[in-house]
């Protein structure tokens, strides 16, 4: 008796199983990544052709970690990008439905190209030191409320949604290998020290908005302009893929921001 008693138990938690609904799997997460040519992908020299201006890249860390954790991807970061531009071309993108948001913004807003460019020239034809001034200005005295304004909005349309704030890498090793540029030791040191300002400034925001800030600094040392491997391309042709992560500089970043994401 015991014997069937434990086959028809079986039988019956074999008849329970088929007609058991399987087990449900989660959704995919809903991520939206803004920004600007850093999170782009500029540098990549490989671009979504329907980007446009923008050059949104297969190859930036925003895709590579869409891929990984089989995210819904609405990738609209754009070069060029300042957070005036977030806020009205991309913000839109950001609804309740957003569980993952990443953002990168604020070097454009410092004038990043305008300063490198200038700091490039020869010192009896730039003005490097009022370039780094004025950028430095900005980022102290301008840049945190823009910041503020921009973490506040993204919070209030996506509550539940985890934010994860980027930070830019230094440009230089304290050497310049690139025939046409003119850095100089002390202008590569001071533009270091203007990228980690930037970065603390948006760490501050990013803190005070309970997001989370990843800083690529320490990452990417060694490895910057004329590092070895170079994972940030120096003055390239054309000229817009210069001073960007190349394709190893963004599968880094993908690295980095992808361990906050998943």
């Amino acid at each position: 008796m015991k014997s069937i008693a434990s086959l028809l138990s079986v039988a019956a938690l074999g008849a329970a199983m088929l007609i058991s609904p399987g087990i449900a799997h989660a959704a995919a997460p809903n991520y939206v990544a803004l920004g600007d040519s850093y999170a782009s992908g500029v540098g990549t020299r490989s671009y979504i052709s329907s980007s446009g201006s923008c050059q949104r890249s297969t190859k930036a860390y925003p895709y590579i970690d869409a891929t990984r954790i089989g995210a819904n991807l609405t990738f609209v970061a754009c070069s060029g990008a300042r957070v005036a531009d977030v806020t009205a071309n991309q913000l839109g993108s950001v609804t309740a439905s957003a569980t993952l948001v990443s953002v990168q913004v604020g070097g454009n807003d410092a004038g990043f190209s305008s300063v490198i460019t200038e700091c490039a020239k020869p010192s009896w034809l730039g003005d490097c030191t009022g370039a780094i001034n004025n950028a430095q200005a900005i980022i102290n005295n301008t840049l945190p409320g823009r910041l503020n304004g921009l973490y506040g909005s993204i919070r209030s349309k996506a509550p539940a949604a985890r934010v994860v704030v980027v930070g830019y890498p230094r440009l230089f090793n304290g050497t310049d290998c690139n025939a046409g540029t003119f850095f100089s030791p002390a202008e590569m040191s001071r533009l270091n020290q203007t990228a980690d300002l930037l970065n603390a400034k948006i760490a501050a925001s990013a803190g005070a908005a309970n997001f989370t800030f990843v800083n690529p600094t320490q990452l990417f040392v060694g490895h910057a302009v004329c590092g070895s491997p170079e994972w940030i391309n120096g003055l390239s042709n054309p000229v817009t893929e210069s001073y960007h992560p190349n394709v190893t500089g963004q599968a880094n970043y993908a690295n980095l921001v992808g361990a906050q994401l998943d």
